[in-house]
C-alpha cells in the first residue's frame, strides 16, 4: 500500500504546484485544465488502492476491470462516506475535462474563470472554486491515507 500512498503524493505534490505557484504566476484556463486532470490522475491512484484494500477486508470479492464499474462499485461501497462521494462527484467531472465544451476569459487576470459545459449545465471553475475543489480532496486524501494504513 504504501507504493500507491507514494503515487498519491507524488501527484499531489505536482497538483499542488500547479495551484498555488502556477496558477498564481500564470493565471490560465490551460494551467486550471491540467491542474484538475493532475487531480484525475492522483484520484485513480487513490481509487485504486482503495478497492484494492476494500477487497482484501472482503468488502467485496472481484474488482471490475472498466474504470466506470469500479467508480460504481466505490459509490456504492463507500455511499455512506460523504469525503469519498463528493470525491467521485468530482472525478466524473475532472475525468472528461479534456473534451468537455469550454468558454475561457479574464486569463492573465485575478478573475479568470473557465467554464465548462457538464451534464446540460454550465460549471464555471475558477480561483475559489479550484479551492472548493482542493479541500474535498484534501479531506478524500486524509480519508485515503487512514483507510490504506489501517487493518
Amino acid at each position: 500500500m504504501s507504493e500507491i500512498l507514494e503515487k498519491i503524493m507524488k501527484e499531489k505534490i505536482s497538483a499542488d504546484h500547479l495551484m498555488y505557484v502556477s496558477m498564481k504566476y500564470t493565471k490560465t484556463c490551460d494551467v486550471m485544465i491540467n491542474l484538475l486532470k493532475r487531480w484525475k490522475i492522483m484520484m485513480d491512484h487513490a481509487f485504486e488502492g482503495i478497492l484494492e484494500k476494500a477487497k482484501k477486508k472482503k468488502m467485496f470479492k472481484t474488482i471490475p476491470s472498466a474504470p466506470k464499474l469500479k467508480i460504481d462499485l466505490l459509490a456504492e461501497t463507500f455511499k455512506d462516506v460523504p469525503d469519498v462521494m463528493d470525491a467521485i462527484t468530482e472525478y466524473r467531472m475532472y475525468k472528461l475535462i479534456h473534451v468537455l465544451p469550454n468558454k475561457k476569459a479574464g486569463e492573465f487576470r485575478k478573475g479568470v474563470c473557465l467554464t465548462v459545459t457538464y451534464k446540460g449545465e454550465e460549471v464555471r471553475v475558477d480561483l475559489d472554486k479550484l479551492k472548493e475543489y482542493a479541500e474535498i480532496l484534501e479531506r478524500f486524501i486524509n480519508y485515503t491515507k487512514l483507510f490504506l494504513t489501517t487493518k
